[in-house]
């Protein structure tokens, strides 16, 4: 028995013995399998090259003149960042979430192998990885994502190479700006101003900690699309931040508790200057000039445009849009979802659905709970019921009615507008359907500094400033004033408002009977005050009189083609074709004494090195080579405007309080179209309103109450820190009873005194005109003129201001 277990003890050891040699064995042939792999893949791995000199795809970028980012154009948004230039707190965020012992390891982290491996045991599956930074750099940089163990056996290799011939502080530097971050955003640069509109510079513990949680899984832990998951993703990234004393405890709990706002969340901008419009005339531009490696090659256009100042436009723009909708019929609901009975779920399936159904700023979208004609609630699943009643729900009465047709009732599931803004309860609304546009210009050197085109370029791409053709109405009546000054017509000429007809120029014709805008007439009136009280018959006789042949000549001066002014007496009323660009480049001649100017977005274009290669040199107001109507025109035309301000149609505009505002209100006889033209001795604003396609705004719908409004809130902005200009009496005009006038053409001196009025001493100015005051106008019914004296001839015949110098900044358009 004894002698039996001695052979077994020995059989035993024998075993262990044999097992320890074949172990061994496979160890060394192992280990010079290895050595062998190590010896042929190691010197065939990819150089690199590509990391020491990292030139990543950089998208086109386009700012405004004050620098704030516009957008980005290219499959990949990059804003390649030096090491230095990375808080510690958005390093220390990455650190925690992906590789804590990187500046221990030398780019294989065994301790966390060991470590994933017994997390993986326990808890079954391959929940926990292992990959460290380094390990991650070359994935990206040189291998593809395939789980197979020759790609891991590369990445293993390759992550040596890097540890052996680049810094920690490279290494780091190189993750950051190459890893993807979801919302196309590669390195976390370029993720902090998408998801929070912020330099990386600027972020908080909070917002590092959201933003390092991303590339674990880009997709599942986008905060955009799924919030609850990056919530959870992200206080796992504080919690590890904390047990490495990254942060404090009052820190930590602070994080845990912020709420973060993210830009592009329910909005359709993502970056901080709404100037979609805008961004895509220099993206044209810079692709004419560089083909398809604008997009690629670190490209940046620097426009014109005052950040402030273009948000301030795209805002008034929308909000005279959408105050017009609230007076519109109601088309109702944009869509409708499928909600369980259970509350807490169906504010789930809200907030994983409404991201299809953006907001617009205080256009906001909604999902109507229950719906009554007395009340409607609604929600935008935050878990907040939101109540319309009264006024606030009177847009949609019809819709509320149980005999509506389903598929437009207001009803549970209906995705709904509401307006909202500051201090005022919610309306039930809708995304309007008329168009608008507002563009102004530096009237010095044409340099637009706001491009509003239309309500919302997702929804609309077509441009209205730049692509539009469109009716300019009244606003076009003062380039008639314009010329018949040159033809002796002056301020206190008398112009008979009253009724005129016009037989059919050809056989079956119909008579032109033209009509003021509201049925009334004034009688014989000031010319100045025709043109403040937007008179069609005083537009009409002047034209009539100076001839609509000259006034079309007269018109190109300021831009316009002829072929765009046909001359006949509707163009009196504005019956051209031009667009809110053109009008404000028309205009910038009254604004600056009378020199041409031509509208320019592009200030310069730097190349991926940061070398300007392209620059704008406008034509300039001062340089008389670009003058094209006299200083005393342009002079006596600012006092006929601020005459509109003052106490005609555009008497809105005085809630500026200055005393430097001049314009023009224009409202076509259809009423299609809705504009307001003003400008001070700096700045030029044109806004517009009007269907694309083209139909009536409303009967009581007019320039004044429809476009100005918008055009007062943009310039509240844009001229609130400008000082009050003054005008300045140019040559050539001389003073009389409180009028200024051509020295040539004062009052019973070459003036024309009268137009359209009878010479029978019963026509004289209405009492309304005539308490205004006509100092020595009236000569006396014997002394009037029966007849204007004949144009002067020299003032048909073109002069040195029509020469106009080649636009240098044309090519920087793509035109």
């Amino acid at each position: 028995m004894i002698h039996s277990k001695s052979s077994t003890k020995q059989a035993q050891q024998g075993f262990v013995t044999k097992l320890l040699m074949v172990l061994v064995g496979l160890g060394l042939a192992g280990a010079l399998l290895v050595g062998t792999a190590l010896a042929l893949v190691y010197p065939k791995l990819p150089d690199l090259a590509s990391l020491t000199d990292y030139r990543p795809k950089v998208p086109l970028r386009v700012l405004t003149s004050d620098g704030e980012l516009i957008a980005e154009f290219g499959e990949e948004r990059r804003r390649p960042v030096d090491i230095s230039q990375v808080p510690l707190v958005m390093q220390h965020a990455i650190l925690a979430a992906e590789d804590d012992r990187f500046y221990e390891h030398g780019g294989i982290d065994y301790l966390g192998v060991v470590r994933a491996a017994l997390s993986n045991l326990i808890h079954g599956g391959k929940g926990q990885g292992a990959s460290t930074i380094t390990m991650q750099v070359a994935r990206n940089f040189f291998l593809s994502r395939e789980k197979t163990w020759t790609r891991k056996f590369y990445e293993v290799l390759l992550s040596y190479k890097i540890e052996a011939d680049l810094s920690k502080d490279k290494i780091l530097e190189l993750y950051i700006n190459q890893i993807y971050l979801g919302q196309r955003a590669y390195g976390f640069s370029a993720a902090s101003q998408i998801y929070f509109g912020k330099r990386l510079q600027d972020i908080d513990p909070a917002e590092a900690a959201m933003l390092a949680g991303l590339p674990k899984a880009p997709s599942a832990y986008n905060p955009i699309v799924n919030p609850k998951r990056a919530k959870l993703r992200q206080e796992y990234v504080l919690n590890r931040m904390h047990e490495l004393k990254y942060i404090t405890d009052d820190q930590y709990k602070q994080a845990l508790t912020e709420k973060l706002v993210y830009r592009g969340k329910r909005s359709a901008s993502l970056y901080p200057v709404d100037a979609d419009y805008a961004a895509e005339m220099a993206r044209q531009a810079a692709v004419e000039m560089y083909g398809d490696e604008a997009y690629s090659a670190g490209i940046t256009v620097i426009t014109t445009l005052k950040a402030k100042e273009q948000n301030a436009a795209q805002t008034a723009l929308r909000d005279g849009l959408e105050e017009y909708e609230t007076r519109q019929y109601y088309r109702g609901p944009e869509g409708f979802i499928e909600l369980p009975d259970d509350a807490a779920k169906a504010e789930e399936v809200i907030a994983d659905s409404i991201g299809d159904y953006p907001d617009y700023d205080e256009l906001q979208s909604a999902v109507v709970l229950s719906a009554t004609p007395q009340e409607v609630d609604v929600s935008r699943g935050a878990g907040d019921v939101i109540k319309l009643t009264g006024k606030n729900i009177k847009p949609a009465e019809s819709w509320l009615n149980p005999r509506a047709p389903s598929n437009k009732r207001l009803k549970r599931g209906a995705v709904v507008r509401i307006l909202v803004k500051d201090g005022q309860d919610p309306i039930l609304t809708q995304i309007p359907e008329v168009q608008g546009a507002l563009v102004s210009l530096d009237s010095h050197n044409g340099a637009i500094r706001a491009l509003a085109g239309g309500f919302e370029y997702s929804l609309n791409k077509f441009n209205h400033v730049t692509q539009s053709t469109r009716q300019p109405g009244s606003s076009f009546k003062p380039f008639v004033y314009s010329a018949s000054l040159e033809k002796g017509v002056t301020p206190t000429t008398i112009i008979n408002d009253e009724p005129i007809s016009f037989p059919a120029n050809t056989p079956g014709g119909k008579d032109w009977n033209p009509k003021n805008y509201d049925n009334k007439y004034d009688g014989p009136m000031l010319m100045r005050d025709g043109l403040a009280h937007s008179k069609n018959m005083v537009s009409i006789r002047i034209l009539q009189y100076i001839t609509p042949a000259y006034a079309q000549q007269w018109a190109t001066r300021f831009g316009f083609d002829p072929a765009d002014v046909p001359p006949y007496l509707t163009m009196a009323l504005g019956a051209i074709t031009t667009n809110p660009l053109q009008m404000a480049s028309a205009y910038s001649v009254f604004s600056n004494g009378g020199y041409r100017i031509k509208p320019y977005l592009i200030e310069k274009i730097k190349d991926g090195q940061g070398r300007i290669v392209a620059q704008a040199r406008p034509a300039v107001s001062g340089d008389e080579a670009n003058r094209v109507i006299d200083a005393r025109n342009a002079f006596m035309m600012q006092r006929l405007l601020r005459g509109v301000v003052e106490h005609g149609t555009g008497v809105r505009a005085k809630a500026l309080g200055r005393d430097d505002i001049m314009g023009k209100t224009g409202t076509t006889n259809d009423s299609h179209d809705a504009w307001f033209a003003g400008f001070n001795p700096d700045l030029v604003a044109i806004a517009w309103v009007g269907y694309d396609q083209p139909k009536n705004l409303g009967n009581r719908e007019t320039g004044g109450g429809l476009a100005l409004p918008i055009w007062l809130d943009y310039m509240k902005v844009a001229l609130k820190d400008a000082p009050v200009k003054p005008q300045v009496v140019p040559p050539g005009v001389t003073f009389v009873n409180d009028e200024y006038y051509y020295s040539e053409f004062t009052p019973g001196n070459g003036g024309i005194e009268k137009l359209g009025v009878k010479n029978d001493g019963g026509d004289i100015p209405s009492l309304f005109n005539f308490l205004k005051g006509l100092g020595n106008a009236i000569t006396g019914g014997d002394g009037a003129k029966t007849s204007p004296p004949a144009p002067h001839s020299d003032n048909n015949t073109p002069s040195k201001f029509d020469k106009q110098g080649p636009d240098q900044i044309e090519k920087l358009f793509g035109r």
